[in-house]
């Protein structure tokens, strides 16, 4: 094979939305501008219409991780009782912010591929009526498993105490009706479904969390939330912005709006329904209990380790799928299903997959997972 293209697989970053790659050109403007703020103004709002809620969003130049740490530095206080939901490695991620500032963190633990149910968040809440916090991951994207934040959230918002999600796969990819559901502060970033590069993070924050916040004391300079939102409201950020990913991000914006947000999670869906579909045809297990659909982690034939067909996309189809992380190194790989995706880069990764199998020992019959795939588009397209 002489021509190769590479081809971006990963739950993130995913791949990018071209016309949001051409308005990244036309980042020499000047921040402090009405040209800018007409852009941002614009972007805040298509935001908060894809977000699907009332409350305010806030857009910042950092990671997930930066919002994640937003969070916990803008709404509580050293001390303060919360509960984290730790299912895999970004559950983790919860477990050392809360703990790096001082918080009195009670650890749900539920093993890689399971999720912390919402009878153990009720038994919690219960046996701890001080709680000021629940946190967690709406889609775990590191085992490819997904929590019920709509019962969780529900739970929560009958208590004193704010739910926290970390939505950053989990929009786009997943229902999560904030208002409904009591989801006080809902984490996004750009990577992710929203189709653009790494570098901006996105929080919704509800009345009860601005309340919350009132009362926090932990320090913060660069995230401050409250400052946040006083520059946005005049169409502004309190710091330099990534300006070329905000002129992406609202080109992507567009796009998902034409599309519709109900339709980007029903392309997630749809593609996630196929791959276990095509992983069951190849007699492969899926690893989480309860799977999601931004990601599908599937474990390797008995005896292969998932290196094997991680580098086997990567060196015959130029194509870049993950491996498991954390203790799950070399146990599972990860077919993404957020943002730019469609079903013909289904089509063509679970073509490369039974390659990948039957050159490694695994007895596969060529075509038979790509058929589940053909099955489950044909069904949901009624063609």
């Amino acid at each position: 094979m002489y021509i190769r293209k590479q081809r971006l697989l990963t739950p993130g970053p995913t791949p990018l939305y071209p016309p949001a790659l051409h308005a990244m050109m036309a980042s020499d403007v000047h921040h402090r501008t009405e040209e800018f703020r007409s852009i941002y103004r614009a972007a805040l709002a298509d935001l908060r219409e894809v977000f699907g809620t009332l409350n305010d969003v806030l857009c910042i130049s950092a990671s997930g991780t930066g919002a994640m740490d937003a969070a916990v530095s803008n709404l509580f206080s050293r001390g303060d009782k919360v509960i984290v939901c730790s299912a895999g490695k970004f559950g983790e991620r919860w477990v050392e912010i809360t703990r790096a500032y001082g918080l009195d963190a009670t650890v749900l633990d539920a093993p890689y591929g399971d999720v912390v149910t919402p009878d153990r968040v009720e038994a919690a809440l219960k046996a701890e009526p001080g709680t000021r916090g629940v946190l967690i991951q709406g889609s775990e994207s590191s085992t490819g498993a997904e929590h019920d934040v709509e019962s969780i959230g529900k739970l929560v918002q009958k208590t004193d105490a704010i739910f926290v999600v970390d939505a950053i796969t989990g929009l786009g990819t997943m229902p999560l009706s904030i208002q409904d559901w009591g989801l006080d502060l809902v984490i996004g970033g750009s990577q992710k479904a929203f189709m653009i590069p790494p570098g901006l993070a996105f929080l919704s924050v509800s009345e009860k969390a601005w309340k919350h916040r009132e009362t926090a004391d932990l320090p913060h300079y660069y995230f401050d939330l409250k400052k946040e939102k006083k520059n946005a409201d005049q169409g502004e950020s309190t710091w330099t912005p990534a300006t070329s990913l905000i002129l992406a991000l609202a080109e992507a914006l567009k796009y998902v709006k034409r599309i519709g947000m109900a339709n980007l999670i029903e392309n997630a869906r749809m593609l996630a329904t196929a791959t276990r579909d095509a992983a069951g045809a190849l007699d492969l297990q899926l690893f989480a209990s309860r799977p999601g659909s931004s990601v599908t982690a599937i474990k390797p034939p008995a005896g292969m380790d998932s290196s094997v067909i991680v580098k086997g996309f990567k060196q015959n189809f130029g194509a870049i799928i993950t491996g498991g992380q954390g203790s799950m190194k070399n146990e599972i790989f990860r077919l993404a299903h957020l943002g730019y995706f469609d079903i013909s880069d289904m089509f063509s990764v679970i073509a490369g997959l039974e390659l990948i199998l039957r050159a490694n020992g695994h007895r596969v019959e060529l075509g038979k997972g790509v058929a589940a795939v053909q099955r489950v588009w044909e069904t949901s397209n009624q063609v």
